[in-house]
């Protein structure tokens, strides 16, 4: 996503250019391109895909609306099983429209995860609750925080679903640090991502993730609570911003490796 104004075969052919080897995808330009075709196109650039984005949007009230969203979301286990990755990126869902029920539209992520955690686990998929940023609660995530995506995981086992570690979605939490060190207790960080905070953000806010080492998050303080708490993981870089995909993807890549190398250990 931080060069969607690449085509699948641009970012294969720029992540090998770049000595990039992981690719983190997401689902919509994999339909586009071919679900079959994506995984020949990174098996024969040898890349891995780290991760797979995105299911979720498990809270609907209607009854019809939910199980299309499990069936939506089987397809996409199914999809990151194909595509050889065996994590699953999980963006919960906002309230429905005319409802003010936070703790209800937390229990039926619960409802969800309870029958998708073992159709994951049955095809090596793990499940990753990613905690949005508080704004997004109302349209997006109502899982604002560490805690509460913690909280919804550990009613599952830890290779069923985990959590997603963002920097973009928690750097402002004092208790995010004490956070990933219980979810690497338990085996549950299942992705780590980073993204830097800039301000002003633009209007509708989603498109605001801004370059690492151009805000105010300190990339490498994360990385060393992550690291702390057992994660041997690939470290992901995912930006939503119109002025990068405005520009040359393959200068952005190249840009954003140079980046990673600059503001991590």
């Amino acid at each position: 996503m931080t060069v969607k104004q690449l085509s699948l075969p641009e970012l294969a052919d720029a992540c090998g250019r770049s000595g990039i080897v992981n690719v983190g995808l997401w689902r919509e330009p994999v339909q586009t391109y071919g679900l079959e075709a994506t995984a020949k196109l990174v098996r024969d650039a040898g890349l891995t895909v780290t991760t797979l984005c995105r299911g979720g949007f498990f809270t609907a009230i209607d009854a019809g609306e939910r199980a299309a969203a499990l069936d939506d979301n089987r397809r996409a286990v199914d999809e990151a099983a194909t595509l050889g990755t065996d994590t699953l990126v999980l963006v919960s869902g906002g309230l429905p429209a005319g409802s003010k029920d936070l703790h209800g539209a937390r229990e039926r992520i619960a409802d969800a995860l309870s029958v998708l955690g073992p159709y994951a686990q049955e095809r090596g998929v793990k499940l990753a609750i990613e905690p949005l940023h508080p704004m997004y609660a109302s349209d997006r995530c109502v899982v604002s925080t560490l805690t509460q995506a913690l909280d919804l995981a550990e009613r599952f086992p830890a290779h069923q679903v985990g959590v997603t570690v963002d920097t973009y979605h928690i750097w402002w939490d004092d208790n995010a640090p004490a956070q990933i060190a219980r979810a690497g207790a338990s085996g549950r960080i299942h992705t780590f991502q980073l993204a830097d905070w800039t301000t002003p953000l633009p209007e509708g806010v989603l498109n605001g993730r801004g370059q690492i080492g151009d805000g105010a998050i300190d990339m490498r303080e994360w990385q060393g609570y992550v690291e702390a708490a057992g994660y041997t993981g690939a470290i992901e870089v995912e930006l939503f911003n119109d002025e990068l995909w405005a520009r040359d993807g393959r200068e952005v890549l190249a840009e954003t490796a140079a980046r990673f190398v600059e503001h991590t250990a």
